[in-house]
């Protein structure tokens, strides 16, 4: 039985790398002001609301190095995360969202001045997990004692789930849309034929009237 089990683990293992497919974003920001463009980068992702979050960001360098890393985590309806100041090597930040709305992972490299900078770069290693990746599976595994396939099983059942949370949420956002060109073209539809209506309107009353003054003057 050993066998079978190996193997169907492996297809799981195939399944979830195919679905996730999920890589750390490597960059370099320069150190500057922190106001030009150059010495700030911003990433933005997606996520729905009441999903968890762990963001993960890994710097060389270190503290006192002449160069300040400070990370910025907000979304765009003024939510906001997280602000770690002067960052080295591993930081990780942990939330869960407040809204359907994309969020940004903003970075600024700021020179201090406190020493000479040879290389004024930091070298940086971003990771965002979102719902189910975002969750330590092995302490699950561990806390409920579930096998390896049984902790596949649950996070590929997670995943589908919210796959099928946000193809409903892209469904309610369709039908808004569609409801609200519904509405804008009745409006235009009307619209226009108001616009008609008075126009006729308005050549009739000039016909009327330029009789009745081509009448007064005794020229019909």
């Amino acid at each position: 039985m050993a066998r079978p089990r190996s193997l169907l683990q492996q297809v799981f293992n195939v399944l979830l790398l195919l679905a996730v497919g999920a890589h750390a974003l490597k960059f370099e920001i320069q150190a500057g002001s922190g106001r030009d463009k150059n010495s700030r980068r911003c990433i933005r992702n997606f996520v729905s609301k009441n999903m968890l979050v762990v963001v993960t960001a890994i710097s060389d360098g270190h503290k006192g190095d002449g160069m300040q890393l400070n990370m910025h985590i907000s979304d765009t309806t003024g939510n906001e995360y997280g602000k770690p100041k002067d960052v080295a090597g591993e930081s990780r930040t942990v939330f869960t969202s407040h809204a359907d709305a994309p969020f940004d992972v903003c970075f600024e490299n700021i020179l201090t001045g406190s020493r000479q900078v040879e290389r004024p770069f930091r070298h940086i290693e971003l990771d965002i997990d979102i719902g189910a990746d975002a969750k330590d599976w092995s302490a699950i595994q561990a806390n409920e004692k579930l096998k390896p396939v049984e902790t596949e099983l649950r996070r590929i059942e997670e995943m589908v789930a919210e796959i099928v949370s946000e193809m409903d949420y892209l469904r309610a956002r369709e039908q808004k849309l569609r409801d609200t060109n519904e509405s804008t073209n009745n409006r235009v539809k009307w619209f226009g034929f108001g616009t008609t209506f008075l126009l006729v309107g308005l050549w009739a009353w000039q016909i009327m009237y330029l009789r009745a003054y081509f009448r007064s003057k005794h020229l019909i």
